[in-house]
């Protein structure tokens, strides 16, 4: 525990009781000696005009009661620990979506560096011990500020959207609900009154965006969920199927522990094999991820899915038999 820790349990401690906190606590609590504990109480009292009183009938610390009630640590004030995630936070931020909020964020960084320059020397080379590494992402486009800005105001938009399944391109008027960030690329999720149902656009694949005066509809939070959260991955709608997949022992150490999806189900076989049960609507995006395991993973049911499984690896096959 460093200096600044044991400045902020200390008022912790002597904000929340209304006697006088013994020495020998104060060292149990800071877990520290006897001679750091008055350092670190002579250092809040010069530095930081703490209202630290010392009762001598019953020898122990406490706050002034004309000042103590209302006294809080001067400025912003996190713990070690708390700035360095909060750095941490900047830093996937910055790496996630290069200049995407590096204006707005710009100050809050600037004052978290000097916060933990003050109380650690060297934690100035924490943003170069992060590394974010990102894959398959797009460019989330020019529309991102004013997509947001529409959706704190709870404003309509006007978007023009490409459609890259029908490479075609159409106007749609959107009552924007959420924005979600998947796989290394931004979505939003919307009420389209076009086909006046809830929808999931791509910002990447948003041409133009204009904020309308409009008042957007609003979803609650428990429709939005049923509708985009009880399916596979980015694809909305009610989960309709259930996928059963079963992983050979070598690979099911890794599968085991990861998250396909809130509601999946797994369990083990009495040979090692690992049986994941995943709920989805369309199968584009389970198809892919089944396929990356390759021969590690079976599709045991449904018999459709199975059956979409056989016709991308017939149509793999065939493209390498013609080499």
């Amino acid at each position: 525990m460093d200096r600044f820790d044991r400045i902020f349990d200390l008022h912790k401690l002597l904000s929340a009781v209304r006697y006088p906190v013994s020495r020998q606590r104060i060292e149990q609590e800071l877990e520290c000696s006897r001679a750091t504990a008055k350092r670190i109480i002579d250092a809040m009292r010069l530095y930081l005009n703490a209202p630290i009183k010392y009762d001598r009938e019953r020898n122990g610390y406490y706050y002034d009661p004309d000042d103590g009630a209302m006294y809080e640590l001067p400025g912003v004030w996190f713990n070690s620990s708390e700035l360095h995630a909060l750095l941490s936070v900047q830093q996937l931020l910055q790496h996630v979506q290069p200049g995407l909020l590096e204006q707005q964020l710009a100050p809050l960084k600037t004052r978290i560096e000097s916060l933990l320059k003050a109380q650690e020397p060297s934690a100035g080379d924490l943003s170069q011990r992060i590394r974010i590494l990102r894959a398959a992402s797009r460019p989330v486009g020019e529309h991102f500020q004013r997509i947001s800005s529409a959706l704190a105001q709870r404003k309509c938009l006007q978007v023009d959207y490409y459609q890259r399944t029908s490479d075609t391109t159409t106007q749609r008027k959107l009552s924007p609900q959420r924005l979600t960030y998947y796989r290394d690329n931004w979505y939003l999720d919307s009420y389209c009154h076009l086909r006046k149902a809830l929808r999931t656009f791509a910002l990447d694949a948003i041409q133009t965006a204009v904020v309308l005066p409009d008042p957007a509809i609003d979803i609650t939070s428990s429709e939005l969920d049923a509708h985009t959260a009880t399916s596979y991955g980015i694809f909305s709608g009610q989960a309709n199927q259930k996928a059963h997949l079963r992983f050979n022992p070598q690979r099911a150490r890794w599968v085991s522990r990861e998250i396909w999806h809130p509601q999946q189900e797994g369990n083990w076989s009495e040979q090692g094999a690992y049986d994941l049960h995943i709920p989805y609507n369309k199968p584009e995006e389970l198809i892919m991820d089944i396929l990356k395991y390759g021969a590690d993973v079976e599709v045991m049911e449904p018999a459709s899915l199975r059956e979409q499984i056989q016709q991308e690896l017939q149509k793999m096959l065939t493209i390498y038999k013609g080499k």
